[in-house]
């Protein structure tokens, strides 16, 4: 067993050395695809929109960890069902490398609030003196930990104090790009981003072949074909919504109770003036920045004459009890709407 271990690892090396230099042609995938448990997977790279990138530049070589690890287990015969990433050492590896070609998305998906860590989800006093942790929590908050609530943090109550059972997840990003993104989603390399007027007249880009959700339970992709869009209510009122497929995503976690009311639980779908837009009419996609996100629809100055970025609103105050999400004229204008300068002109 000794001398096979060795010629294994010789072989490995080898193949180390040379692999990185080797890259696959759009119709092959060359000795990546020779093993019958990785078939699947190479089929599906072969009609992803990553079809003309090689294996070793999102996977690494053969002695990266995730690689040696798959290929021990092929030599020893255990051989899984379906291949996946294994927790957190694979998954972070290869959103380090989604930096090779998307360094401006990488960049400002760190600099957002999904790059939060295991340790600002799951120990953060405020939230948790006032909710308990379950389960549910990695649905949202780490998807790709694959383990229970309390192999993750103790103590499970509401009184603390509260610590990671393994300090390694401290500063691990709980939604990493995977979260969002399937690498060997079907669809055509992206050239231009085409981008079109919403339902509200301002601006979205298509939606990237990648989008994706992964689902923890199912330790797979959901295409974002398939993840609804929900029919929300104001009352009894139904909410005019905006067709933008790509909010099915964010409807995952930002969403509403069972009830369906609009502004309920962690939902934020927008009424009042801003009722009908899309949640990336105003959000950027990867770091959720809003900063130009009102001179994307309106003019430096509004119809009152007041410039609407610094009016009392959350957009430029957190602290503001006018959420910018459900705003409204009357909120303001308790005295009536005026007319427009325009009209009041004759123009």
């Amino acid at each position: 067993m000794k001398y096979w271990l060795a010629a294994l690892a010789v072989i490995a090396i080898a193949v180390a050395i040379v692999y990185p230099h080797m890259r696959p042609k759009p119709q092959t995938v060359g000795y990546c695809g020779d093993c019958h448990e990785m078939g699947d997977s190479s089929a599906a790279w072969l009609g992803s929109a990553h079809r003309d990138i090689a294996c070793s530049d999102c996977h690494g070589g053969m002695l990266q960890p995730g690689n040696a690890r798959r290929l021990d287990q092929h030599a020893h015969g255990v051989v899984s069902e379906q291949i996946r990433f294994h927790q957190w050492s694979d998954v972070e590896a290869v959103v380090e490398r989604c930096g090779n070609c998307h360094q401006q998305e990488l960049a400002t998906w760190r600099a957002g609030p999904h790059a939060m860590t295991y340790a600002q989800a799951f120990t953060d006093k405020e939230h948790n003196r006032k909710r308990i942790l379950m389960e549910d929590c990695f649905r949202c908050h780490g998807m790709h930990f694959q383990g229970g609530l309390r192999d993750m943090v103790v103590p499970v109550d509401t009184k603390g104090p509260w610590r990671l059972v393994d300090a390694r997840w401290t500063d691990r990003a709980a939604i990493p790009c995977l979260t969002c993104h399937q690498m060997h989603r079907p669809g055509q390399p992206e050239g231009p981003r085409v981008r079109r007027p919403d339902t509200a007249g301002s601006l979205q880009a298509t939606a990237s072949p990648s989008l994706a959700l992964f689902d923890r339970r199912a330790q797979g992709h959901i295409a974002l074909a398939l993840l609804p869009l929900p029919e929300m209510v104001q009352g009894t009122r139904r909410v005019k919504t905006s067709p933008d497929q790509r909010q099915a995503l964010c409807y995952q976690c930002h969403a509403s109770s069972a009830a369906m009311q609009a502004g309920d639980g962690d939902d934020r779908t927008p009424i009042g003036i801003h009722e009908g837009i899309s949640c990336l009419a105003c959000h950027q996609g990867h770091g959720e920045q809003t900063r130009a996100s009102c001179a994307n629809c309106h003019p430096k100055m509004s119809n009152c004459g007041l410039d609407v970025e610094k009016m009392d609103t959350t957009f430029r105050s957190r602290s503001s009890r006018h959420n910018i999400h459900f705003f409204q004229c009357v909120d303001c204008h308790t005295h009536g709407v005026p007319k427009k300068r325009n009209a009041v002109a004759g123009r």
